[in-house]
């Protein structure tokens, strides 16, 4: 199809970005996030009682972090209530994974664009292998964890951050080693441990902390994940562009948001990812498709990246219709990146997202891992909302 004028400024103004980790700021610093206000993946709930059973696990786990309740019983009758308040993530210019929430105190990673150096998108520090807030449960395990990243953990990363560190050449060098930078990031996220071990002035003397380090590439996810939502920042407010600017589950719902109409998301009821469980659990125990990490496949990468070791892939066939074009790094590498309402509605589909899958009741955590299938209907209405 031919590239709309709009959509191709758009996509010009997100590949013209330099995405650089370059520190840590809470979302109550950087944002004025008031302190009773918590952020979780996807477009807003429509209420109280539609919240998902892993987002209020999460929520009343940072809401004790936060000082705002005693215990978790304490933290859900503050949110039944409306004292303690749930807001969408992605609305602040933070990205958060699958079922984790965000609170005012929480470190963030800052992640800027050193060419322009105006605009800054924030994401927490990724949980690992560990009881790890992102998979929705209500456990003293998980708080201890929180409250470990963020302090010791958090230590060592602002020992190793230096100057900063660009995030496209760590994709790049992710992608050729065969991650896709969503499902897959161990190329990566070594080389991230590398880089920050490499610039740690004494080198990292706190054992548990490096062993975590070498353990966790998805720490490489989060980062890519908001380096992904600042390029899709940098395309917003364009009149008549369908450059997809926002992607996002919150389990009841998945949607978008478009650059001509920044702020208004666009959804559709979320069904659960298809994949295998790697628990003995019924097949509806899975949530519906959560997470702000559809940034990086609505993108062009995650899922959508498989040509690169697949050509065959149905993602991979998807994304040579669905994305625009190469971004100047990754053209050696025959990557489109960057998405438009326009090309799904003309093809009839959304992207192919990969996707932990979580428990619904928040119980088991996570079942496994799959491939959401995003229906076309929100590009739809995305398109019939553009001002003719």
């Amino acid at each position: 199809m031919t590239l709309h004028p709009a959509d191709r400024l758009a996509f010009d103004k997100a590949m013209v970005t330099q995405p650089v980790w370059n520190r840590f700021n809470t979302a109550g610093e950087a944002l004025g996030l008031p302190e009773n206000v918590l952020l979780h993946a996807g477009p807003p709930f429509p209420d109280i009682p539609s919240v998902t059973r892993p987002i209020l696990n999460s929520a009343c786990v940072a809401a004790v972090f936060e000082g705002l309740a005693r215990d978790f019983d304490q933290a859900e009758a503050m949110i039944g209530a409306g004292e303690i308040l749930l807001k969408p993530a992605q609305d602040h210019d933070v990205v958060t994974p699958l079922a984790a929430v965000v609170s005012a105190s929480m470190p963030l990673h800052t992640v800027y664009d050193a060419w322009r150096g105006q605009q800054r998108v924030y994401a927490p520090i990724n949980g690992g292998s560990r009881p790890a807030m992102r998979l929705g449960l209500r456990s003293e395990a998980v708080l201890n964890h929180i409250r470990w990243l963020n302090t010791r953990f958090l230590d060592v990363l602002q020992g190793g951050l230096a100057e900063g560190i660009a995030l496209v050449p760590l994709a790049v060098m992710g992608l050729q080693g065969g991650d896709d930078c969503h499902g897959k990031t161990p190329v990566a996220g070594a080389a991230l441990a590398a880089e920050l071990i490499d610039r740690s002035p004494n080198g990292v003397q706190d054992e548990d902390a490096l062993e975590f380090l070498h353990s966790s590439p998805s720490l490489f996810l989060n980062l890519w994940m908001a380096a992904t939502k600042i390029m899709m920042k940098l395309a917003e407010g364009i009149g008549g562009s369908s450059f997809v600017t926002a992607a996002g589950g919150n389990g009841l719902e998945t949607g978008i948001q478009i650059s001509a109409l920044p702020g208004r998301w666009f959804t559709v009821p979320a069904t659960p990812p298809v994949g295998a469980f790697d628990v003995d659990l019924p097949p509806d125990r899975a949530l519906g498709a959560i997470g702000d990490s559809a940034v990086v496949d609505a993108f062009g990468l995650g899922a959508m990246a498989r040509g690169l070791t697949q050509p065959e892939d149905p993602a991979a066939l998807r994304s040579s219709a669905l994305s625009v074009q190469a971004h100047p790094y990754f053209r050696s590498m025959n990557i489109k990146l960057g998405s438009t309402a326009r090309a799904a509605v003309e093809e009839g589909v959304g992207p192919i997202i990969s996707l932990g899958i979580l428990d619904r009741k928040g119980d088991a955590g996570r079942l496994g891992g799959g491939l959401y299938d995003m229906p076309v209907t929100p590009f739809e209405a995305a398109m019939k909302a553009i001002p003719s």
